[in-house]
């Protein structure tokens, strides 16, 4: 099983991550060693909770302010997601941090979840943009599967 954590600010992420859960689900189906992927959505209602499995931790960026490489940040929305994972023991447990956004915003591109990355000592392990593709959900369900099997 493919844990993943997940916030969504406009349905981006939670409609790619559901697309790849049926992505998952078809993978199985076809092949039983194929693992199943879990979703949690995390927002700002979600109540704390230790994790006592690994997953993976799916951010978009929103910034409101700063532009996130000489004049600093600060990041909007999306800062439950960053609580949670900082809540007792639960960034040991994360087995790295994907993000997305708009290739329109250059550098700040995936800013939240590179920062998460190095804030919480856990590789940044892919990315893709707005909703995904077909071809992104592919290929971050196999970063998923390696980084895990990386882990066992």
């Amino acid at each position: 099983m493919l844990n993943i954590l997940y916030i969504s600010i406009s349905g981006n992420t939670r409609s790619f991550v559901e697309d790849l859960q049926t992505y998952a689900a078809k993978k199985h189906q076809e092949d039983i060693n194929e693992p199943l992927i879990s979703l949690k959505e995390i927002s700002e209602a979600t109540p704390y909770a230790d994790e006592t499995q690994t997953y993976f931790a799916f951010v978009p960026t929103y910034l409101d302010g700063g532009n996130g490489i000489d004049n600093g940040v600060d990041e909007l929305m999306t800062n439950a997601m960053g609580e949670y994972i900082a809540y007792h023991q639960n960034r040991n447990y994360c087995l790295g941090v994907v993000g997305s956004g708009n290739r329109n915003f250059n550098e700040q591109y995936c800013l939240t979840a590179k920062m998460y990355a190095r804030d919480y000592n856990m590789p940044f392990i892919g990315d893709y943009e707005l909703r995904g593709t077909s071809a992104d959900v592919k290929r971050i369900y196999a970063i998923l599967k390696e980084q895990q099997s990386k882990s066992a």
